[in-house]
């Protein structure tokens, strides 16, 4: 356990520069936090807390010196749901428990398998995720009541319909006008934070015309008091499958953004497990002063790279700033319309996809596109654990096909040996030679059973398998159903080659197994004598 403890290495080489990009990260996370805060469904407050103490925490517990913490889209998509079954207390509960599995994960050191998840189901999983956020974001943005209805689509339907009955365009101006203003920044300097400035002048513009738009509303001017008092054990076992899949996603969310800022970066490379320990510490404390469950954003981690950070120093002077402004800009605050934290959203969303990325996919071939496919579509239309799993397994069928067609069965000649010609014609008509390439896997092994048991009339048959790179228990099942096929037919089957890490699936299968193939030959041949076809 000491090693997920910091030390003090951890903070070697921070700088200056470290400072401005906390600030810098802090400026691009205000609005977002705050968006993200209402969208969960536990307000603005709640968004802006838990960027501050799982900012913090993280940022001193993690496994990536550049990586920055809080609420996030992603995690928005799987609380909506929570909030409307459970309320506020079941939303702070499973983010409880969610860190108690993370920690249990880092313990286990479980964050090397992330390096298992196909880049297609990330690509997915984000474009669904993104339009998931965006549909959340259209009853904001048309300024009408948020709908009764669970699912995004049909919410967002239903708030069209509120709409169309009764237009507000005040809100449709404002959320447009800092989407707009987002997007086209962003072409043209990328590298500059246009939300908090958009934000700003939007708020300014609907206080001076007086817009009858929806706010944000008062918020606290500190941190709440840390308390327990919404944790209820009755319920616990009832949000355990809530809470693994809130862990799931933190877990796959952090780990994806580790992987990016060490991408951007030069010499950098997070721990695995130290980063899963980090957010699980977050989420641990972040409840406790009303905070939602919390994860790495790509998003600000990607600012806080190209800003120049080089030390947790940054993300912890990010949670630091955005301190500051719960304890000064309170009440300022409170009087941002939920319309402007919509367009801010939506620009989040539309930027979440990158075009090049899904195009190069699209463009790999058949598999990726579908797995690809099929991620975005079940997260939308499911939920994203369900959406990664689907996407895993559909990419593993893929994979195991792509395999299973590596794997060959060749006849091969006899080896040479001190046979006379007239005998060496006698061995070619009664003995052939097969060689097993790749891996002979449930996948592949029925094609095996096929090309074996259609052999011509032979009297015996050497299997090669030095070559063979995996054998799984249908593979050594069917492998045995073709020896027995060939021997009903007065075929001998001898197999030579095995390599040791193979033996105990074949050990089973009362197969003749010989070390070499001249040995094999040499069997053979005593075979063929037996049975007077060689003199």
């Amino acid at each position: 356990m000491t090693t997920f403890l910091p030390v003090r290495a951890d903070w070697a080489g921070a700088t200056r520069r470290d400072l401005l990009a906390g600030v810098t990260v802090a400026v691009v996370a205000l609005p977002l936090a705050l968006g993200f805060g209402v969208a969960s469904g536990l307000g603005a407050a709640s968004g802006l807390v838990t960027a501050v103490v799982a900012g913090a925490l993280a940022a001193v517990f993690g496994g990536s010196s550049l990586q920055v913490s809080g609420p996030t889209g992603a995690m928005t998509v799987v609380l909506v749901p929570i909030v409307a079954r459970y309320g506020v207390d079941g939303v702070l509960t499973v983010g409880l428990l969610a860190g108690v599995l993370l920690v249990l994960l880092a313990v286990a050191r479980a964050g090397r398998y992330m390096r298992y998840v196909p880049v297609p189901v990330v690509e997915g999983f984000t474009i669904g995720i993104a339009a998931v956020i965006a549909l959340q974001q259209v009853p904001a943005a048309l300024g009408v009541p948020a709908p009764g209805e669970d699912h995004v689509v049909l919410a967002a339907v239903a708030a069209v319909a509120d709409f169309v009955a009764a237009p507000r365009w005040e809100a449709v101006a404002l959320a447009g006008g800092v989407a707009l203003v987002m997007l086209v920044g962003a072409r043209w300097r990328p590298g500059v934070p246009f939300s908090l400035p958009a934000v700003v002048v939007a708020t300014l513009v609907a206080q001076w015309a007086a817009l009858p738009v929806a706010r944000i509303g008062e918020l606290p001017a500190s941190l709440p008091t840390p308390s327990l008092a919404f944790l209820d054990p009755g319920t616990l076992w009832s949000l355990l499958p809530s809470a693994v899949a809130v862990a799931a996603l933190a877990a796959l969310e952090s780990l994806l953004s580790a992987a990016v800022a060490d991408g951007m970066s030069v010499g950098r490379r997070h721990d695995p497990d130290r980063e899963l320990f980090g957010q699980g510490v977050a989420n641990l404390v972040a409840p406790l002063f009303g905070g939602v469950p919390a994860t790495a954003a790509i998003a600000r981690t990607a600012v806080n790279v190209r800003s120049g950070a080089t030390s947790r120093l940054a993300a912890l002077t990010h949670a630091a700033v955005l301190l500051l402004i719960v304890l000064v800009a309170a009440p300022w605050v409170a009087g941002v319309p939920l319309a402007v934290l919509a367009g801010v959203l939506l620009a989040t969303a539309v930027r979440m996809v990158e075009a090049g990325s899904v195009r190069a996919l699209a463009r790999a071939g058949r598999p990726d596109a579908a797995v690809l496919a099929l991620t975005a579509v079940a997260t939308l239309a499911l939920d994203l654990v369900t959406a990664v799993i689907a996407g895993l397994v559909l990419a593993g069928v893929f994979a195991l096909r792509a395999v299973s067609r590596t794997a060959r069965l060749e006849e091969v000649p006899l080896e040479p040996g001190d046979h006379r010609e007239e005998e060496r014609a006698l061995l070619d008509r009664h003995i052939v030679a097969y060689r097993l390439d790749g891996p002979l896997l449930f996948a592949a092994a029925h094609r095996f059973l096929l090309e074996l048991t259609a052999i011509a009339p032979v009297e015996v048959v050497i299997l090669r398998m030095s070559r063979v790179s995996a054998v799984d228990a249908t593979g050594a099942q069917v492998l045995r159903d073709a020896v027995r096929r060939l021997e009903h037919r007065g075929v001998t089957v001898l197999v030579s080659g095995v390599r040791d890490e193979h033996r105990r699936a074949l050990d089973t299968l009362d197969l003749r197994v010989f070390d070499h193939t001249p040995d094999a030959i040499d069997h053979a041949r005593a075979i063929l004598r037996e049975r007077d076809l060689l003199p």
